[in-house]
């Protein structure tokens, strides 16, 4: 007990007689310190007392499927802040092969008592995945908001950036370049963002007179080296521009266009997603589709908020708008096809 005092007074900075206050529910102690006091417990690890274990603290769960898409760390960084600025601490959780499973996770932070959830990629996207755990968060009523797909049949708030918009600019801006042979780079068949570009890639494409046989739509992992595997596809489909559905995956695919002995853009276009954090340092510059990680982060901290407030804020899908970053790695079509 005299431990947990300490290490939670040094925590928040107060004396151990103002944090004994706290966990036997004395007075004399301000709302904000008492505040710092239990969501230092909860950071700490320590129970709180069974009297206060009703009671939220002041802690969001950010849950994500990876760090090594820049683009995760600037959406927590922006969504962090913006808990911040509510006076709430994010309890970041990252999914890692052969790691803690996701609904693991939900356990933790219920076990946490946590005043709601952001989920910024995870199993929710995946068509084909157990959703059982995110139907206990809706029968619990926690405020819940997830990023970039919603979940059929469950009311959660969510925030995305508008797919089948991305792949329509991407598309059309190669069209304008003059490519006919596009391959478009998806990630796995389950994932809904990728379904959503497919079947807006499938329309765009007869608005254009385009042709998008199978051989020319690859599915992968969002990672560099598969993004790598699956352009070599494409390539061999006689690709001349690639639409890839992240960064990394755009990346991998410049390495593929470069060990097949074919240059970017003089050879092949190759064109990203998200716009994270230096592609317009790579080797060309990344065209890429930017999606406005400020603005969907300042929509998702309102929409927890309003859940936390007892306002309405589910049901319904909030769409951003992508931006096309137009820089180096895409040109006009090469006189003769790659073959």
């Amino acid at each position: 007990m005299s431990r947990r005092l300490a290490d939670v007074a040094r925590k928040v900075g107060v004396s151990e007689a103002t944090v004994s206050r706290v966990l036997n529910g004395k007075p004399g102690v301000s709302a904000s310190t008492r505040d710092a006091v239990l969501t230092a417990l909860d950071v700490l690890g320590y129970e709180r007392p069974t009297k206060l274990r009703g009671e939220r603290a002041r802690l969001v769960g950010l849950v994500m499927p990876e760090l090594q898409n820049p683009i995760f760390p600037a959406l927590a960084e922006v969504i962090g802040g913006g808990l911040a600025q509510n006076g709430f601490t994010p309890v970041l959780c990252i999914q890692t092969a052969g790691g803690i499973s996701e609904s693991d996770y939900v356990e933790l932070l219920l076990h946490q008592q946590v005043s709601g959830v952001i989920f910024a990629g995870g199993a929710y996207a995946q068509a084909d995945v157990n959703h059982d755990h995110y139907e206990r968060l809706r029968e619990l009523g926690l405020p819940t908001v997830l990023v970039n797909a919603p979940i059929d049949g469950l009311d959660f708030a969510t925030v995305s950036c508008d797919d089948a918009m991305s792949m329509e600019q991407s598309l059309g801006h190669l069209a304008q370049l003059g490519h006919e042979r596009i391959g478009i780079l998806l990630g796995p068949s389950d994932h809904m963002p990728s379904r959503r570009k497919h079947a807006a890639a499938i329309a765009m494409a007869a608005r254009l007179g385009l042709e998008l046989p199978d051989e020319r739509v690859v599915h992968s992992f969002y990672s560099l080296e598969s993004g790598q595997t699956a352009a070599s596809k494409l390539l061999a489909a006689g690709v001349t521009g690639i639409v890839c559905a992240s960064d990394p995956m755009a990346l991998g695919a410049v390495r593929a266009v470069r060990r097949a002995g074919l240059r970017v853009p003089e050879d092949v276009s190759v064109i990203g997603f998200d716009d994270s954090a230096l592609m317009n340092c790579t080797e060309p510059p990344l065209t890429t589709v930017r999606q406005p990680i400020e603005s969907m982060g300042k929509m998702i901290i309102e929409l927890l908020m309003r859940q936390m407030s007892s306002e309405r804020a589910i049901g319904d899908e909030v769409f951003f708008a992508p931006e096309l970053v137009v820089r180096a790695s895409t040109a006009p079509v090469p006189s003769a096809p790659v073959e």
